[in-house]
């Protein structure tokens, strides 16, 4: 009955495809499951950077709906998703098979306080809970002077970042643990390419990076 009267207020659609009555339908959950693919980006983070998938279709749309919506309940599809492609990866032998310390790539403060909270660091706690394994840890942040990166080159995306990603909290997991960056979308690479940068200053080991989606 509750379902049902929320249903009149907040009407249920699919993040993926938008089909009324369910949140993530299951032709979404099958094309969101893909196998994570190699991708390589023009900004090179000197470690392998995985995608579950090009940025279109049912994960483009549940990107932008987790981030620009409020979706938070595609925490759930987008964190399982996430736990599947780090089990495949460790089984191919591409990331170590004990603990692995997943970071969320930094986010700007104000675009995460506009949207209620980073949905990746939400998705990334999500993978954890199907995974033992790994422990979410939020090391990374940005400082003042980081502009929105829509419409920017890669050379524009670089100069943007360059110093402004930091360390933000002491902490962290021990030095010379395992680390593996996770965001939404991965563009040129250069958020990526500076996060590697910061961590590995500050001693630790990343050993890849995976994305929903490769634009």
């Amino acid at each position: 009955m509750l379902t049902s009267l929320l249903d009149l207020v907040l009407p249920v659609e699919c993040g993926g495809c938008g089909l009324a009555g369910v949140g993530w339908c299951r032709r979404c959950a099958r094309e969101l499951a893909d196998v994570p693919a190699r991708v390589r980006p023009r900004v090179d983070p000197d470690v392998p950077v995985w995608a579950l998938g090009p940025y279109r279709g049912a994960r483009r749309r549940a990107v932008i709906a987790a981030k620009e919506h409020g979706r938070r309940d595609l925490a759930g599809p987008l964190g399982l998703a996430l736990a599947t492609a780090v089990s495949r990866l460790r089984r191919w032998g591409e990331l170590p098979a004990g603990p692995v310390v997943v970071v969320p790539a930094p986010t700007r403060a104000r675009a995460a306080r506009s949207r209620g909270g980073d949905p990746v660091t939400r998705a990334a706690r999500v993978a954890a809970g199907h995974d033992r394994r790994l422990e979410v840890c939020g090391l990374l942040g940005t400082g003042r002077g980081v502009r929105d990166s829509v419409g920017l080159s890669a050379a524009q995306r670089q100069r943007n970042l360059a110093g402004r990603v930091r360390i933000r909290t002491a902490a962290g997991p021990p030095p010379g643990a395992a680390v593996l960056l996770v965001d939404d979308v991965v563009t040129t690479g250069a958020t990526a390419a500076e996060s590697v940068r910061v961590l590995r200053a500050a001693g630790h080991r990343p050993c890849g990076v995976l994305v929903i989606a490769a634009a």
